[in-house]
């Protein structure tokens, strides 16, 4: 409001018309009497300024009520700005529940845009946006990205928020913490996070410790387990009760099970093969294919033959056709029929 300017150009004013009425129209006085108070008499020059003096002060308190105003006015602009940079961090962050209130209307609007938005920073994005808070976050975010640990529990991010998963695998691979801490921990961790570590740990692990946290397994940790079996290194001995019990925790089609008979083929002894698919298409019709091409594989015809026989005539078409050009002395591989 430029209140010195203001101030000095008044009393300048008051100056000049002072002098003016004392030099140039009276130079007289009087008494004033006011609500029966005879005051002492009083340069008439001295008794015009004096209104204009009220004037300024009433003009000042005018001023200064309107400057209030405008302060809270301002104060308010600058506390939703303050959400609104708050705003833009959740979103780079990637909460999920975000509810920021705000107090003028053009941050309502852009506000409310915001938090319902997502913010994926750009892999070159760098931390020059002249807002400390904002450049804090792209520093944080960057690092993760780049394999460092961060400290993310101030922020109250969910297991499910990416940034806390790539963050808790940064701690495992940086072996701060390992796969058997995670694996003991419930809940603890980004869900994806435990299924990663199981398949690292299914590995070297011994079959009680593959067992037990068997909750976590995926088809690549079960692929591992299988690639184990009777293997030169790291060889486990799994009986046809374990896989199943395996097999159970996921849900596995047709494809998977055939997969699976494929993978056992190169490992395990064919009568455990053999008995394990067998135990397994009495439960789950899903395992008949795999079972019949085991039975091919293996050149065991006669169960293969009985198997078929009892299946409906537009059922397992493949391996009939397998079957009858087996007959006419046609050697294929059983691979080209599944």
């Amino acid at each position: 409001m430029y209140l010195k300017r203001y101030t000095v150009a008044s009393f300048l004013l008051i100056v000049i018309v002072g002098w003016y009425v004392y030099a140039f129209v009276t130079q007289g006085s009087i008494s004033v009497d006011l609500f029966g108070i005879q005051f002492p008499a009083m340069s008439i020059a001295v008794l015009v300024i004096v209104p204009l003096f009220v004037l300024y002060g009433a003009s000042i308190l005018h001023m200064g009520f309107y400057s209030m105003l405008g302060g809270f006015e301002s104060r308010k602009y600058d506390k939703d700005f303050e959400k609104y940079i708050d705003s833009v961090i959740d979103a780079y962050l990637g909460k999920q529940v975000r509810n920021h209130v705000y107090k003028t209307d053009r941050y309502k609007l852009l506000g409310g845009v915001m938090d319902n938005s997502v913010m994926m920073a750009n892999p070159t994005l760098k931390s020059d946006t002249n807002n400390k808070k904002i450049n804090n976050i792209i520093n944080l975010i960057n690092e993760i990205k780049e394999g460092k640990v961060v400290d993310l529990k101030k922020f109250n991010l969910k297991l499910t928020n990416p940034l806390v998963a790539l963050n808790q695998r940064n701690m495992y691979k940086n072996g701060d913490i390992s796969a058997e801490d995670i694996l003991s921990s419930k809940d603890k961790y980004a869900q994806e996070l435990y299924e990663e570590v199981y398949v690292d740990f299914v590995q070297t692990a011994p079959l009680y410790a593959i067992e037990n946290y068997k909750k976590h397994i995926s088809n690549k940790a079960l692929f591992e387990v299988l690639a184990r079996i009777n293997a030169e290194e790291n060889t486990l001995e799994v009986s046809n009760i374990v896989l199943i019990s395996l097999f159970k925790v996921l849900e596995l089609g047709e494809s998977d099970y055939l997969n699976i008979s494929k993978r056992l083929s190169k490992t395990m002894i064919p009568e455990q093969r053999m008995k394990l698919f067998e135990i397994l298409s009495e439960t789950h019709e899903d395992a008949t294919a795999a079972y019949l091409y085991t039975l091919f594989d293996l050149e065991m015809l006669a169960p293969a033959d009985e198997l078929l026989e009892n299946t409906r005539p537009n059922e397992y078409l493949n391996f009939k056709s397998y079957r009858a050009l087996k007959e006419c002395g046609k050697n294929f591989n059983i691979e080209l029929f599944v």
